[in-house]
């Protein structure tokens, strides 16, 4: 019971701090922005590595992190991304479209349900129920500017949503929608250095606005900038293996002061993957993760399990499933 009610709290001060106005963030200590629901991690790659994927492949879940991650695609790929945590359910359903003349184009949803909470009467009789939800939709363009630049962009379309079914007091259910924009860029700076580098900004757009211009909110803008390098003299000790190292530097906008991601990908035949990360930040984001990824044929499936954080700090660390087809 008491852990249930403590997921419930947490839900709803999730819900509360992406939906209310400033004005009581303020009072409460809380960041700024609204929207913090873009802010959750999709992708169980991305979680196992640390959420250090600026500079990295992570397929299509690369789209939530860095959209140029996906402009080397040259196979259509469909996949859905689902994540549980004491937040709420989340399932992001991607689908991508390689061109060798265009380049790549993806769509995708990405869908977070919180915990439905029933209405009761003065009598404890339930007479409705609540059901907060967010929906981000995105389109994602990438191309690659010769042999070592990737770019890409992303626009995407964003909705929180209360919806009250049942008997429900007036004016309870809402709905709120803004816009923002991603855009990301790789470079492999020299041909024979197993190097890549990369830079996002994240969530740039207008307000979110839920009663009134006065009480909306400024997106959770974020600038990333990352590298990885690909170390090789593990493919010269073990045959058929490879090491990435990643690391990811992330800041609010405008700056204020960054904190640091890290993560490694120990590869075996290019099917078998063993990641851990670290995300060090004061937020209830921070934490260690680790993941395992496995490839059979054209399907990959990785799974995730982050410790730290909101969810971890009330019995439930948040674990991340990810299940790719290449076509």
């Amino acid at each position: 019971m008491r852990r249930r009610r403590s997921r419930l709290i947490c839900a709803a001060a999730l819900f509360a701090a992406a939906a209310l106005p400033r004005a009581v963030h303020a009072q409460r200590g809380v960041a700024d922005d609204g929207a913090l629901f873009l802010l959750l991690p999709v992708g169980a790659r991305s979680v196992g590595l640390g959420q250090a994927v600026t500079a990295d492949d992570p397929g299509t879940e690369g789209i939530w992190w860095n959209p140029a991650s996906i402009a080397r695609t040259t196979r259509p790929q469909a996949a859905i991304h689902h994540s549980q945590s004491v937040i709420g359910t989340g399932d992001a359903i991607t689908a991508s479209l390689p061109s060798s003349l265009l380049g790549v184009l993806a769509l995708s949803i990405n869908i977070l349900n919180y915990e439905r909470q029933d209405l009761t009467d003065p009598d404890q009789v339930t007479v409705g129920s609540l059901l907060p939800r967010s929906f981000v939709y995105a389109a994602t363009y990438a191309t690659t500017a010769g042999d070592h630049v990737r770019a890409g962009v992303t626009y995407k379309v964003l909705q929180l949503r209360l919806d009250c079914s049942g008997t429900c007091p007036t004016n309870l259910a809402f709905s709120a929608t803004s816009s923002a924009f991603d855009a990301g860029v790789q470079v492999e700076p020299m041909k024979r250095l197993p190097l890549t580098l990369g830079a996002a900004v994240r969530n740039v757009g207008p307000r979110l606005q839920v009663n009134d211009s006065p009480q909306s909110d400024p997106l959770p803008a974020r600038i990333e900038v990352g590298a990885q390098y690909r170390v090789p003299q593990i493919a010269a000790a073990v045959p058929d293996a490879e090491l990435h190292v990643n690391a990811t530097l992330i800041d609010r906008i405008p700056l204020n002061g960054p904190s640091a991601r890290i993560g490694a990908d120990a590869v075996y035949r290019s099917r078998v993957h063993l990641r851990a990360g670290y995300v060090f930040d004061n937020a209830d984001a921070g934490g260690a993760a680790i993941g395992l990824g496995f490839v059979a044929g054209s399907l990959a499936i990785d799974v995730a399990r982050q410790f730290g954080g909101l969810s971890a700090d009330v019995g439930q660390a948040p674990t991340y499933l990810s299940l790719e087809y290449t076509f």
